[in-house]
C-alpha cells in the first residue's frame, strides 16, 4: 500500500524495481525453492490418492478422481518462520486422460517439478502400457517446455539439465548408457500385499524390469501397501520430493521384501539380464535395451487386447462417475441435440433442392 505522501512517479518507480527484482529471481539469482509440486500418475484405482492422503495425514476414505484434482500441505521449516507449500495433482483414468498433464506442469512451476509414477502390482499385464504410456507424454511435454524456457531463460533451462544428472555419479559405470528423466521422477509400486503372493519367477520378472526402468531413467523405486511400515517410508521419499526433507539412503533389492532403492544406487550389473537364457535374448530384433527389456517382459505379461485396455475417453461416460440425475438429463438434452440436427439437416436439404429448382 503506497503511502500517501508518495507522488505517481514514486509509486511507478517501485513498480519497476519490484518487477526487475521478480525478473532477478526468475533468471535464478537468490531464489529460494520454498514452494514445490508433485505430480501423481498411473494406473486407475492404483492407490495414488490413498498415498497423497497418508502423506497429508488426512485420516479419510479416498474417491474415486474426477479428472485431475489438486490438493496441497503445509510443513513449518522451525518457530516464527514461513510454512513451506507442496503443491499435489493427482490425474485420474489411467491413460484415459493424458492431455491433462500439460495443465500442472507450466513453465513457472517446472523448476520445482517433480513426478510420482503410482503402478498396481497386481496387474502386471497392464503395468508396462501404463508406464509406458504416461512417461513418455510426460517427458515429451516437459522437453517442449524446456527447450521454450531456454529461449527466453537459458540460466533456468541449463540448471534443469544439469539437475535431472544429480542422482547419477560422475563416475558411475552406467552414466553413458542412461537417460535421466528430465525433472525428478519416483516410480512406486503399488499394492504390495497382493504382489507378494505371486510366484517367485514372475516376481522376479517384474522386480529386475521395474528396477532397469528406474535406473535408466535416473529415478527412485519402492514398492508399498496400505500397512504402517511401507507407508512410512513412501511417506519419507514424498516429503522428500514435497518438502525437501532428507530422503532415506536405505537400500532393499531382495525379490522376497518391498524394493526401496533411491535414485543412482542401483547399477546394470546388479539388476542382470532381462532373461537367463542369451537363446531368449537372442531371437528377439530391439533398437534399444528399453524395447529389449519391454519385448522380454511381455512374454511372460502380454499386454491385454487394445479392446479391453481401451479406456473412456469423455469421462461423462465413466461408470465410476454416474450420478442418475445428472445422467438423466444429460441424455435428455442429447436426444433434443439429436433431433435438433435432424431437423437441421433436413432444412438444409430443402433449402438445397429449392435453390436447384430456380
Amino acid at each position: 500500500m503506497p503511502k500517501v505522501s508518495d507522488n505517481l512517479w514514486d509509486i511507478a518507480l517501485a513498480e519497476i524495481q519490484k518487477k526487475e527484482n521478480l525478473e532477478s529471481k526468475e533468471d535464478g539469482e537468490g531464489l529460494e525453492l520454498w514452494e514445490r509440486s508433485v505430480f501423481f500418475i498411473g494406473n486407475k484405482n492404483g492407490g495414488k490418492t490413498t498415498i497423497i492422503l497418508r502423506c497429508l495425514d488426512r485420516d479419510e476414505p479416498p474417491k474415486p478422481t474426477l479428472a485431475l484434482e489438486y490438493t496441497f500441505g503445509r510443513r513449518a521449516k522451525g518457530h516464527n518462520t514461513p510454512k513451506d507449500i507442496a503443491h499435489f495433482w493427482e490425474l485420474g483414468g489411467g491413460t484415459s486422460l493424458l492431455d491433462l498433464i500439460r495443465i500442472p506442469i507450466t513453465l513457472h512451476s517446472i523448476r520445482s517439478f517433480s513426478v510420482v509414477l503410482v503402478l498396481d502390482l497386481s496387474k502386471p499385464n497392464d503395468l508396462w502400457p501404463t508406464m509406458e504410456n504416461l512417461l513418455q507424454v510426460t517427458r515429451s511435454h516437459v522437453n517442449k517446455l524446456i527447450t521454450e524456457l531456454g529461449k527466453k531463460h537459458s540460466k533456468i533451462a541449463n540448471e534443469i539439465k544439469q539437475k535431472m544428472w544429480k542422482p547419477v555419479q560422475k563416475d558411475h559405470p552406467d552414466r553413458e548408457l542412461i537417460d535421466p528423466f528430465p525433472i525428478p521422477l519416483v516410480i512406486v509400486g503399488s499394492k504390495y500385499d497382493i504382489f507378494q503372493d505371486f510366484d517367485s519367477e514372475k516376481r522376479k520378472v517384474i522386480c529386475k524390469t521395474l528396477r532397469f526402468v528406474a535406473h535408466y531413467y535416473g529415478a527412485s523405486l519402492m514398492f508399498t501397501s496400505k500397512s504402517e511400515a511401507h507407508m512410512l517410508k513412501t511417506r519419507g521419499l514424498i516429503n522428500h520430493l514435497a518438502f525437501g526433507l532428507e530422503k532415506s539412503k536405505s537400500l532393499s533389492a531382495d525379490i522376497n521384501k518391498p524394493l526401496f532403492i533411491p535414485a543412482g544406487l542401483d547399477s546394470l550389473s546388479q539388476i542382470g539380464s532381462p532373461s537367463s537364457s542369451d537363446r531368449d535374448i537372442g531371437q528377439l530384433h530391439a533398437r534399444t535395451p528399453m524395447e529389449l527389456w519391454k519385448k522380454m517382459y511381455e512374454r511372460t505379461f502380454p499386454p491385454k487386447n487394445t479392446s479391453d485396455l481401451k479406456e473412456v475417453k469423455d469421462p461423462a461416460k465413466d461408470p465410476q462417475y454416474a450420478e442418475n440425475e445428472v445422467d438423466m438429463m444429460r441424455a435428455q438434452k442429447d436426444q433434443e441435440l439429436e433431433q435438433y440436427t435432424r431437423n437441421a439437416s433436413k432444412s438444409w436439404k430443402g433449402m438445397e433442392l429449392d435453390g436447384s429448382v430456380r
